[in-house]
This record gives structure tokens, sequence and C-alpha cells, in this order.
């Protein structure tokens, strides 16, 4: 019987990554519990002295919950867009044997090389022109637009991984081109759909810019604008301000882990197969 010897340095290694990522962590949720007062007096990494929820129940009392509100309703619409229009558009240009499908393609991805602040000044005028300034779906419509080159890149990658041999096979069968895409594309896609919807969603719920420009009252306001808001309002309140970051954390933490295993099948390219 072979005996593995245990790899000692790779333990190491590993419990000092452990260190470097829980530390932080821990500090901040330590934090999140102390007064103002006393949160600092023995040390950022020693243990609280007391225990209190008050900083928790003060960030909603300023409004956090309409902020968290408004970033779920931004993020849900956002993703939602995506997934509408990128899915069948990254089908068509994996099947399609047109030219001119690959050149708007091709121009399609030119938005990568677009940064958001080049063009922000010509969004803010279409988006009061249209009447859409200081409402969240005047934030959702260009958050979903510049994340669409990448994701219709990520997908079509995706798709790519299907074999020919099951087109052929689903078309011997006589399926339909909305068949296929529904019974075959769909199923063997969820990795890369997984991992445009998780981008999707950290590019809206972590959006600053536009929610910046284009909003203006605090009825609109986000998670990103209003933890701008609270550390200029509480100033040195760290415990209040880091209440804020903790909660504005959870909902990614939650869709990271709900999705981690596709996202990573998708970032590898494999289609989720």
């Amino acid at each position: 019987m072979t005996r593995h010897r245990p790899n000692w340095l790779a333990g190491i290694g590993a419990v000092a990554w452990l260190l470097v990522v829980g530390v932080p962590i821990y500090v901040m949720l330590s934090i999140t519990v102390q007064t103002r007062e006393g949160y600092g007096d023995n040390g950022p990494i020693s243990l609280p002295d007391t225990f209190t929820l008050a900083n928790y129940t003060g960030v909603f009392a300023q409004g956090f919950g309409r902020y968290f509100l408004n970033t779920i309703v931004v993020t849900a619409s956002v993703v939602a867009i995506v997934l509408l229009l990128v899915t069948p558009l990254a089908y068509a240009i994996v099947r399609s044997r047109s030219r001119l499908t690959g050149h708007v393609f091709r121009l399609f991805l030119l938005g990568l090389a677009i940064p958001a602040h080049a063009v922000v000044v010509p969004i803010f005028y279409l988006i009061s022109t249209t009447g859409l300034y200081d409402n969240l779906l005047g934030v959702i419509l260009p958050t979903a637009a510049f994340a669409l080159p990448i994701c219709a890149l990520i997908l079509s990658g995706a798709m790519r991984d299907i074999t020919p041999d099951l087109y052929e096979a689903m078309a011997i069968d006589g399926a339909t081109p909305t068949r296929v895409f529904l019974r075959l594309v769909l199923p063997l896609s969820r990795g890369g759909i997984s991992t445009i919807a998780v981008f999707s969603a950290l590019q809206a719920w972590n959006g600053f810019l536009f929610p910046l420009v284009l909003t203006q009252s605090d009825s609109t306001k986000v998670i990103t604008l209003g933890l701008y808001n609270f550390q200029t309002q509480y100033g040195i309140d760290i415990p209040g301000l880091m209440a804020a970051v903790v909660l504005s954390m959870v909902p990614v933490l939650l869709v990271y882990l709900t999705a981690r295993r596709a996202l990573i099948q998708g970032l590898m390219g494999v289609g989720g197969k």
C-alpha cells in the first residue's frame, strides 16, 4: 500500500492564504458589532468588548433599505435584459454562415474598446432628452448595454463547444432551429449562461458612474451611492460604514456561492457539459 507524504508546503501556503483572506473579513465583521467610541481601543484584531446591532439598525434608519431595494431592481433588470438578448444573439453568431453576421459581431465587439467614461456626456444627454433622468430605467439601460459585448463574446465561445454532431442529430430528427436552441443549445450552455448572469449582476450591483450621473433624488439612489453618502455623513463613524459594506456584500456572496460551479465551468470554456 502506497503512503502519500503530506505536502507541508502546500498546507502552509493554504493557511497563509486563509489568513490573508480571513483576517480582513474578521476585522470588518468585528467592527460592525462594536460601538463608535470603543471599536479601536484594543486594536483592530482584538475580540470585541461589547456587542451591539445598533450599527445595522442605524444604517437602515438612514435609508439603506431603499438603496438596497433599488439596487436589486437594477441588478435583476440588467440580468434579465442581458439573458434575453445575448442568448439568441450568441446562437445566431455561432450557427449563422452569413458574412454579414460576422461583420455585425465584430462591430458589436467594438463596444469592448469604448469605456463608459468616454461616452458619459452623450449618455447623459440621451437619457435626459428621453425623460429617463432620475429614473431607475435610465440606469438600467446603459448598464445593460455596456455588459452586452463581453457577455456575447463569453456565451458565443461557450456555444462553440457544442459539437456539430449534436446539431446534425437534431436536424435528422426534424428539429426546427427554435427547438434546437431550446432543447440543445440552452441546456449545454448553462455554464456560459451562468457566467454572463453573474458578470452582468456584478456590473449592475457595483455600478457607480451611471447612478452618479443619471440619478439625483434619494428615492432612486443605489447602494454604491448610499455607501458614498454614509461615508460623508458618518465621517469617522467606521462601525456604521462597515455595517453598510457588510450588508451590500451579502447578496453578491450568495450569488457566487449558488453559481460558483457553473461559473467556473463557463470561464473554462467547457459550456457546462
